[in-house]
């Protein structure tokens, strides 16, 4: 009877580290470098970021006239330009798609 539970126990701790060792080694990476962006993919990365702040501008500058913050003459004053911004960052990313030298981004 402690023979069988000595062996059961060894058992249960190969079976445990055989199962464990993947956890607890260290993996090896192909490579820690990110990839460089090539001057194009630079071009529309910045173009993206430029259409993400102009609508997340636009988004809250909506939000703050409904809730009474930005009165309407103010609200006119400024949805103009971001709206122009944002239709030119569109633009630009709308010309970049139809360039058959750029890379797809797979978004």
């Amino acid at each position: 009877m402690t023979l069988a539970l000595i062996l059961g126990a060894l058992l249960a701790l190969l079976v445990v580290g055989f199962v464990a060792r993947p956890f607890l080694r260290e993996p090896a990476p192909e490579s820690d470098r990110l990839d460089e962006l090539s001057a194009a993919e630079r071009a529309r990365l910045e173009l993206v970021e430029e259409r993400d702040r102009a609508l997340a501008a636009l988004k809250e500058l909506e939000f703050d006239h409904r809730t009474g913050k930005v009165t309407d003459e103010d609200y006119r004053a400024q949805v103009g330009p971001l709206r122009r911004r944002a239709a030119e960052a569109l633009k630009g990313l709308g010309s970049r798609a139809g360039d058959p030298n750029e890379r797809g981004s797979g978004n």
